[in-house]
């Protein structure tokens, strides 16, 4: 009796799979296109040597707008915010994140990506980015933390051990900017935007003992602030010309390009620096943590279903699986085949033969060490943006030199974040 209702239960099952799986084809050319904005990451640019499959699946058009991370982000707000719904899957981080999910602009993930995508594979650093309150809102096809990348020929001609602190990695900065010109000592992004010279300044105010918040009000204008600041730029004299407006593409083209001994970027460009067709550094870096007491930012970037733009039906269900199909495992191993070990997602591409054959085992081995320095260092809130872009235009004044009272600067860019605090009571 036992084995024939396990019989029954798994025709049962087996038969709500398959009436589920024909429902959702019923969806088979009901939607014409289907609109993504996305920002210029392989995993995204790699995508359109992809999309007849799903096409042809759907018998639809993908459309993907590409803009760069500033753009995207107040493309995304404006499009959500004014219900416009122009786009139908969002490319969503971590810093706005909090914002989505508290407009209810995004769904859960697992209410529209069906389960055979196997949501669990995602490793579990991106995931707890993407997640809010325990609930997971975006399937993550890039992120990680931080690695110290550093030219190992440079420092063995100096005689120099890999940084461990802090300190040392200053006077090593110093000390390889001025040995024969053959490379400055560092680079960083110095423009505006919470991502860009803010997400990159934070670790060091954090190493500094900073908080965000202290009794209610911004604190990032505390001793601790003002002194990430000035160390911060006091390094850009070490850097390539141009510094104070780089974003994170200047600095890393910068370092593998053979101008730059010391980078401390996300761990995703490692790879970058083994690409044999566009690094000239190609078996010359090392990569090592940051040194202590420098935290790693933990970060994600990845795809959701807009709530705004695909409000039901089938456009809800298309957009579903495309997020689904995009960060699938499938995808990433045929990544990986076509070179791009830089956007990992899941825990079985990091475990696969095709990931270790890319990259050097001090990658991985940096990889594993940086593991538990990693957390959102981020202001975890809904302004973040708003907080996060206004101390950025504040951080480029400063780093630009057309304003030099640290102090002062700091001070008025809190004084705006308070009104962006309050509008949340």
């Amino acid at each position: 009796m036992q084995v024939k209702t396990f019989l029954l239960g798994t025709v049962f099952c087996t038969l709500a799979v398959q009436a589920h799986a024909q429902d959702e084809m019923a969806c088979k050319g009901q939607v014409s296109s289907l609109n993504v904005i996305g920002q210029g990451m392989p995993a995204v640019t790699e995508l359109s040597n992809r999309l007849s499959e799903f096409n042809a699946k759907w018998d639809t058009e993908v459309r993907i707008t590409l803009l760069g991370e500033n753009e995207r982000r107040a493309r995304a707000r404006l499009d959500a915010s004014t219900g416009a719904g122009s786009y139908h899957v969002m490319y969503v981080d971590e810093a706005n994140l909090a914002e989505y999910v508290s407009a209810g602009w995004v769904y859960p993930l697992a209410d529209v990506v069906p389960e055979s995508y196997d949501l669990a594979d995602f490793r579990t650093d991106l995931r707890n980015v993407a997640t809010i309150d325990g609930t997971q809102y975006f399937a993550p096809f890039v992120g990680g933390g931080d690695v110290m990348m550093y030219r190992k020929d440079l420092l063995e001609e100096a005689g120099l051990e890999v940084p461990r602190t802090l300190d040392d990695m200053v006077a090593a900065i110093k000390l390889l900017d001025a040995a024969d010109n053959r490379a400055h000592g560092w680079a960083a992004r110095g423009q505006r935007g919470s991502g860009m010279n803010v997400w990159r300044w934070t670790p060091f105010f954090r190493a500094l003992g900073g908080e965000w918040i202290d009794d209610g009000m911004p604190a990032f204008n505390s001793p601790a602030g003002v002194a990430a600041t000035e160390l911060y730029k006091d390094l850009m004299a070490y850097a390539p010309p141009g510094i104070a407006t780089f974003n994170w593409s200047d600095s890393v083209e910068a370092f593998r390009s053979g101008q730059v001994a010391i980078l401390i970027e996300s761990d995703v460009f490692g790879p970058w620096m083994e690409d044999v067709a566009k690094s000239s550094v190609v078996g010359k870096v090392g990569y090592a943590p940051p040194p202590d007491p420098l935290p790693s930012a933990g970060w994600a970037h990845g795809w959701a279903v807009s709530t705004v733009g695909a409000a039901e039906g089938c456009i809800q269900v298309v957009a579903g699986d495309f997020v689904g199909w995009a960060t699938s495992k499938e995808m990433e191993q045929q990544r990986l085949e076509a070179g791009i070990a830089s956007d990992i997602g899941r825990v079985s591409t990091l475990q696969s033969d095709a990931f270790k054959a890319l990259v050097p085992q001090e990658y991985i081995d940096a990889l594993l060490e940086t593991g538990p320095k990693t957390d959102l260092l981020i202001m975890a809130s809904p302004v973040w943006p708003e907080i996060g872009d206004t101390l950025g235009l504040a951080l480029e004044e400063i780093f630009a030199g057309t304003r030099t009272d640290v102090q002062a600067v700091l001070d008025e860019a809190a004084f705006f974040a308070e009104d962006s605090l309050a509008g949340l009571k």
